[in-house]
């Protein structure tokens, strides 16, 4: 699990950035874990400092 300050990689997106907070997603009739992260990097616009929300098992601990 990652704790908050963690700098981590989403594997799908191409964002890089710091844990802010956790969040929950309802898949196929469950709960998944969610990490909020604020965007320090984007590969593919170079937009910053925004909130990205995305299920915990598509990020990398950088």
């Amino acid at each position: 699990m990652f704790n908050i300050g963690d700098y981590v990689f989403n594997q799908r997106t191409g964002y890089f950035g710091k844990v802010i907070g956790y969040g929950h997603q309802i898949v196929k009739n469950g709960y998944e874990t969610t990490l909020k992260v604020l965007v320090v990097e984007d590969n593919t616009s170079n937009k910053r400092g925004f909130v990205e929300e995305d299920l915990y098992s598509t990020w990398l601990q950088r």
